[in-house]
């Protein structure tokens, strides 16, 4: 069964830092894009990162390039979401998922099959 786990959420003053981590298990990811996904309360889930598993070639949101990287770790089998220069509209709960490569690409959500639970970053101004 595959499960993805995140953690590393919390509290933070604007313009510091948060590693968010994703555990994954159950299966091996060669062929998959690992994604982050945001949701804040009242709005959609946003992209924010992804990265393929095999070649870790990556994607970013606007919102995200330059400020968050996203890695992936074999040996731990773990994604992680590195954010700097954290604002205020960072606030939202953080997802991790796993998908294989689709025509739809590594930022439409219908492209993950499989999701976390989420984690809270909250961003104070």
């Amino acid at each position: 069964q595959v499960q993805l786990v995140e953690s590393g959420g919390g509290l933070m003053q604007t313009g510091g830092s948060l590693r968010l981590s994703c555990a994954a298990s159950g299966r091996t990811f060669s062929g998959y894009v690992m994604g982050w996904f945001r949701q804040a309360p009242g709005k959609e889930r946003e992209f924010v990162a992804a990265v393929f598993w095999s070649g870790g070639i990556t994607d970013y949101a606007d919102s995200a390039k330059g400020r968050f990287t996203i890695s992936r770790d074999n040996a731990k089998n773990t994604v992680y979401l590195q954010m700097n220069s954290l604002k205020p509209e960072d606030t939202a709960v953080y997802y991790c998922a796993a998908g294989r490569v689709t025509s739809w690409g590594p930022r439409a959500p219908r492209s993950y099959d499989y999701w976390g639970q989420g984690t809270q970053v909250t961003v104070s101004s």
